[in-house]
């Protein structure tokens, strides 16, 4: 099987150098150092930094919080663990009581439910009120 990747062996020198140039800012970071070497590794440049002690040249995320927002962020998450659950819960209502209305019009002969739903006997008309609370007139 022939493989169209190539490995490629960077020497000492050059690792040293490629690290040096990030330590002593002539390249400002890691993927600037990736970049203007075509270095295709992710972490290549990374694990070069770190092999040689320079750790500190790696950029860090810090996150300062109190413990209040510590609080608020976990009770958030619990909330949207709780909104999907009842969403997912109302859904599969939802889709039960379809498949009711499916049943019992399968049973009583309707074979277009959107075409009765049209023409449905109890609908609004002119002696009944409609949801605005008028007489007559449509939806």
């Amino acid at each position: 099987m022939n493989n169209s990747r190539k490995t490629i062996r960077y020497s000492e020198a050059f690792k040293r150098q490629v690290v040096a140039e990030i330590e002593d800012g002539t390249l400002d970071n890691v993927e600037h150092a990736r970049n203007k070497y075509g270095i295709r590794g992710t972490t290549t440049v990374q694990r070069w930094v770190r092999r040689f002690g320079k750790s500190q040249l790696l950029a860090k995320v810090v996150r300062v919080e109190s413990p209040n927002e510590r609080d608020q962020m976990r009770h958030l998450q619990q909330r949207i663990r709780d909104l999907e659950h009842a969403l997912a819960e109302s859904r599969m209502r939802e889709l039960l009581a379809e498949g009711y209305l499916h049943a019992i019009c399968e049973d009583a002969g309707i074979k277009d439910l959107e075409e009765r739903k049209k023409k449905w006997p109890g609908g609004p008309s002119a002696s009944q009120p409609t949801r605005a609370g008028r007489k007559g007139g449509s939806r």
